[in-house]
């Protein structure tokens, strides 16, 4: 049975937060009522959904397009960036917070998906019979010091010359349900490239 017989027999928005933005600011007091510290400073929840906004808008503009038009929003935007800069001066960021701001927007929110990602299902692990898969051994290791020996050529005769057992297993994996032609072929080809990689790998 060659290769062609074989396969006649035989398929939200997550706004997550950058690193240094993903705890809330939190002025830890003890018992005197003293500032003892401040773990991470992030924008509020307005200031974030702004930035966002702008950044989904202006997701494919090249560098110098985006820092044309993040100027404009700063200067259109003004009054509320700098209520924004105060707030987190006021509570002791130190660093430069435009440049926080733009980074945000330039490298986190603008690269952000918009749509959830379902999770991927795992597929069913395939066994393959022990008797199937020391035919393919041997048929490899007789042929795998031939010259230019491929995994493909090899398999397409691997199926001419083991054709008893291969339906055998193509049986054998219906009978467990897996019933999908395009799975059991994939199964099998897969299964005879791996056995061959593994063998040249020795």
């Amino acid at each position: 049975m060659n290769n062609t017989k074989l396969e006649n027999e035989l398929e939200n928005i997550n706004m997550e937060r950058p690193v240094a933005d993903n705890i809330d600011n939190e002025i830890i007091f003890n018992k005197t009522n003293k500032n003892i510290n401040i773990y991470r400073y992030k924008f509020t929840p307005e200031f974030m959904s702004e930035l966002y906004q702008f950044s989904k808008i202006h997701q494919y503009d090249d560098r110098h397009s985006f820092k044309e038009a993040w100027n404009l929003w700063i200067q259109t935007n003004e009054t509320f960036v700098e209520s924004e800069v105060k707030r987190l001066t006021d509570i002791g960021y130190d660093g430069d917070i435009i440049d926080k701001m733009f980074k945000s927007a330039r490298y986190y929110f603008r690269k952000k998906d918009t749509v959830q990602k379902e999770p991927q299902t795992r597929r069913q692990y395939i066994s393959v019979q022990k008797d199937f898969l020391d035919a393919m051994d041997k048929h490899i290791a007789d042929n795998i010091c031939m010259r230019e020996y491929k995994p493909s050529d090899g398999f397409n005769d691997f199926c001419s010359g083991n054709s008893k057992l291969l339906k055998d297993e193509i049986s054998r994996l219906i009978g467990i349900n897996i019933t999908d032609n395009t799975i059991i072929q994939d199964k099998i080809k897969k299964t005879y490239k791996n056995r061959y990689f593994m063998m040249i790998s020795k």
